[in-house]
């Protein structure tokens, strides 16, 4: 393990920008219900609660509504791993910089981009950097989509889920790079932290030694562990993946059709090992249980956690994503001659008589249109606003079986600083909830020397997504207890709740089950001119941040390798408008 650090130190004055969310129901304790209608709601909907306002007349503007502080220490930031010379890093890079360096465009595609979360901001950055001019349109007033964020009126965000930013994550590594803000990254010690039920209030560690190479590192990480798992439950379980490490990529791929429980069960690891440490991973990775995931999904994160040495290193983004993130992909993208509109919502994809797009209709009644058209939003979204005459098509009706799973990410203010928290991202193995983390401790923008706040996301949510706030709060506090038994009492006799917030996705990520993956599209649509992007379609990572930026990529793959065809289409239709 590194014992070499970087201090930090951050302006406490915290300056905001852009979309700020004001509550007119601000009390004791906030109670931001996000999600409940009557009909289905969706991470990009108007159903994510209060409505944002813009406060400046410019879409991205900077303002600081606090007095400015002096700098001040508030963490020791690891040291950044070295991620460059990964084969999938190099791999990510040469596919970034084939946009960088491909041949301009006599004339530039306009390519009308549905979203602005991960994949459709990596979809329109990547065309930007090819020569093309993206439209991005995004239904809402703040960016983001699965990584949104709002600003509550004391100036505190809160956010649409718990982010972290994985060394395996080697597009996304390479997107931090290219846009210069690697140091934006707050890197943490090489482990993995588990809450121990029987012992409440202790933890076990998984500590990874730095001078190992990878796949030894993870072993030994493993072999050290005498707390959650015996050494015959070790023996057994790495018989169990034998199979799995000789047979490579493709055995990975044929275990889509079985659960992690039942892949388990059938290669005779211990039931034990699934409640240990699968019930915590599988709730991790995609929001349920493991006798729901697809055996598949755990497989590709061992094989890039174990595979490579920092693969399982963990990042906090140094504040809130929209900002942080969002915002220097969009000053990219207009720096390029790109439009970033906010509050453009898609009403209807309008067609052509030969079934191909001829607009995308908002829902003021504008309509844009341009030289290619990508969906980039969650794939519920999508179903929704399908042209009843592409439904039967194969490629389209697949998408049926691809649903987005429920989750609720949870934010709590205490009135004191909590002592029986790490700073890394912590493993609740609660049956409520995932995973957890004091944000007051790990992340800069979120610091605060007297109180904590911890951010928890609770999972499964499908029975919890109906439920009210205070309901899930009372709930969330009862496992808190057992977790912090010295700080932390359900009836608050303890440590007391200064205000939370609840955001509730009942349509986040697709649900991984078995049988999922043939049903995940690729990115060029059989409709010409038609694309789409996100962490559904088919890449080779998961359901996550950096499935969606690669998404985003291969989408504008297609799109310029696309563009003699796409670049002929558009001058018949204008030799056709002229003529006529």
């Amino acid at each position: 393990m590194s014992q070499f650090g970087q201090v930090s130190a951050i302006n406490t004055s915290r300056q905001y920008s852009g979309s700020s969310v004001y509550s007119s129901h601000y009390a004791w304790r906030k109670d931001c219900t996000i999600g409940q209608t009557n009909g289905l709601s969706f991470a990009v909907s108007d159903a994510m609660g209060q409505k944002l306002r813009i406060r400046s007349p410019h879409a991205f503007a900077t303002r600081s509504n606090r007095a400015a502080v002096p700098l001040k220490v508030v963490c020791i930031d690891y040291p950044r791993p070295e991620l460059e010379n990964t084969v999938n890093y190099l791999e990510a890079a040469s596919l970034s910089s084939s946009f960088r360096n491909s041949p301009r465009p006599n004339k530039p595609l306009e390519v009308v981009i549905a979203g602005a979360g991960l994949a459709g901001l990596s979809t329109a950055k990547y065309l930007a950097d090819a020569g093309h001019k993206p439209i991005l349109l995004e239904a809402r007033d703040v960016l983001g989509g699965k990584v949104a964020a709002w600003k509550d009126e004391d100036g505190d965000w809160y956010e649409t889920g718990l982010h972290i930013f994985f060394g395996a994550y080697p597009n996304m590594q390479n997107l931090f790079g290219e846009l210069g803000i690697n140091d934006r990254l707050q890197w943490k010690e090489h482990s993995m932290i588990f809450a121990m039920p029987s012992k409440p209030g202790e933890f076990s560690r998984f500590d990874f030694p730095e001078i190992l190479p990878a796949p030894l590192n993870g072993i030994l990480a493993i072999l050290k562990n005498n707390e959650m798992l015996t050494w015959p439950e070790k023996v057994k379980f790495a018989i169990g993946l034998l199979p799995a490490i000789i047979g490579g990529q493709s055995y990975v791929e044929a275990q889509d059709g079985i659960t992690v429980k039942d892949w388990m069960k059938k290669q005779g690891v211990p039931e034990r090992v699934t409640d240990e440490v699968f019930i915590a991973m599988s709730k991790a990775l995609n929001f349920i249980n493991p006798d729901e995931l697809s055996m598949q999904c755990i497989l590709i994160a061992l094989n890039r956690f174990l595979q490579e040495k920092h693969g399982s290193k963990m990042a906090f983004l140094d504040g809130n994503p929209p900002e942080r993130l969002c915002m220097p992909i969009v000053d990219h993208i207009q720096s390029r001659g790109g439009e970033v509109q906010l509050n453009s919502r898609i009403q209807k994809i309008d067609l052509n008589e030969d079934g191909t797009v001829k607009s995308f209709i908002l829902n003021n009644g504008n309509v844009i249109k341009g030289d290619a058209y990508v969906f980039a939003t969650p794939v519920d979204i999508l179903k929704l606003l399908l042209p009843e005459d592409w439904k039967d098509m194969p490629y389209f009706k697949k998408l049926e079986k691809l649903v987005g799973v429920p989750v609720i990410n949870v934010h709590i203010w205490f009135d004191r600083k909590l002592k029986n928290t790490y700073d890394h991202l912590l493993f609740s193995r609660s049956p409520l909830l995932s995973v957890y983390a004091d944000m007051s401790v790990t992340c800069k923008e979120y610091y605060s020397p007297n109180q904590s706040m911890l951010e928890l996301v609770f999972a499964p949510a499908e029975e919890w997504i109906s439920c009210s706030n205070e309901e899930i709060i009372d709930a969330t506090m009862k496992e808190l207890a057992k977790l912090f038994p010295d700080e932390i009492a359900a009836d608050q006799s303890k440590a007391k709740i200064l205000k939370y917030h609840v955001v509730k996705t009942p349509r986040s990520v697709y649900k991984t089950v078995p049988g999922t993956e043939p049903c995940r599209p690729l990115q060029r649509s059989p409709i010409d001119r038609f694309y789409l992007a996100g962490d559904y379609t088919k890449q080779k990572y998961l359901a996550s941040m950096e499935g969606a930026v690669l998404s985003g990529k291969l989408c504008a793959q297609a799109i310029v390798q696309d563009y003699e065809s796409l670049s002929a289409r558009g001058q018949r239709k204008l030799a056709e408008a002229t003529i006529a």
